[in-house]
């Protein structure tokens, strides 16, 4: 088995092509970054606009069903176990 080295112009070569992809993808974010975020930000929309028409249509579909008003009970009274004495202290 032979090993190799890095010669000079390969890591050269290499920083080159690491620097030219940076500044390129950089570049390229700068251009289409805010048309790619705008889409975005209109699709988040329309998603929140459907979500709150859909609430919307459940909340009549609730009030349109008919309200039936809870049945009052009458109060129960509680058991008198006895009377309450108050009793004071004697000197």
């Amino acid at each position: 088995m032979t090993m190799e080295t890095a010669s000079f112009t390969g890591i050269i070569r290499t920083l080159f092509w690491l620097i030219f992809i940076y500044y390129a993808v950089k570049y390229f974010f700068k251009l289409f970054g805010p048309a790619i975020f705008q889409s975005a930000v209109k699709r988040a929309e329309q998603n929140i606009y459907q979500q709150y028409q859909n609430n919307q249509q459940q909340q009549q579909q609730t009030q349109q069903q008919q309200y039936t008003a809870p049945k009052e009970d009458k109060p129960h009274e509680k058991k008198k176990v006895g009377e309450y004495i108050d009793f004071e202290e004697i000197e």
